[in-house]
């Protein structure tokens, strides 16, 4: 399964009321650093099918949810459990430095 592409509109249903961990990525199109992770996002949530979903969400698309989330520099991972920021990881890093920040 494909990463989500979040928005305003489906946020809370696929991020907040989900029932499995979400881990989202908080990107925008002109950040070479995002280019670098987005495809081990993408290769996460082909891996962790059924056990995580896998969302990205564009700062420049959508900059209110952005700010509330703090999101000050991109790439930003987030991994939600239950509606809450459970993890935080700021910047690339290879994909094994990510499953092991992230704890998946």
């Amino acid at each position: 399964m494909a990463a989500i592409t979040l928005t305003t509109a489906n946020f809370n249903e696929e991020v907040i009321n989900s029932q499995l961990p979400v881990l989202v990525d908080f990107w925008a199109t002109w950040c070479g650093p995002c280019r670098m992770v987005g495809p081990i996002v993408e290769e996460l949530a082909q891996e962790l099918e059924g056990q995580i979903k896998v969302g990205k969400l564009s700062v420049d698309d959508e900059q209110e949810i952005a700010s509330q989330y703090g999101v000050m520099s991109i790439p930003t991972l987030l991994l939600f459990k239950d509606g809450k920021v459970a993890v935080t990881v700021v910047g690339a890093r290879p994909k094994e430095d990510l499953r092991k920040q992230l704890g998946i």
